[in-house]
């Protein structure tokens, strides 16, 4: 994820049970091919919930808009506006 480094807010981690729900779905090459900023976004607002419950639901919102494809954080989206 080298593009992240021109990102200008912290760097987040991919937690191992977000990379065991990509692999799980065959979403890995989706989440990867979205732009740095979704990637760090999606990880950010995932990891930063308080309650595990949360975190599954943030999760399972990010694995349905990476299987739709046109969506980011419930905004439509299209690859190749900034990213």
């Amino acid at each position: 994820m080298d593009d992240e480094v021109n990102l200008k807010r912290q760097i987040n981690e991919m937690p191992d049970f977000v990379r065991e729900e990509l692999e799980k779905h065959s979403l890995m090459d989706r989440y990867l091919s979205r732009p740095p900023y979704q990637r760090n976004d999606y990880l950010g607002w995932i990891i930063r919930a308080a309650r595990q419950e949360t975190k599954d639901k943030r999760l399972a919102q990010m694995i349905y808009e990476l299987e739709k494809g046109d969506v980011y954080m419930g905004m439509e989206w299209k690859k190749g506006r900034n990213g």
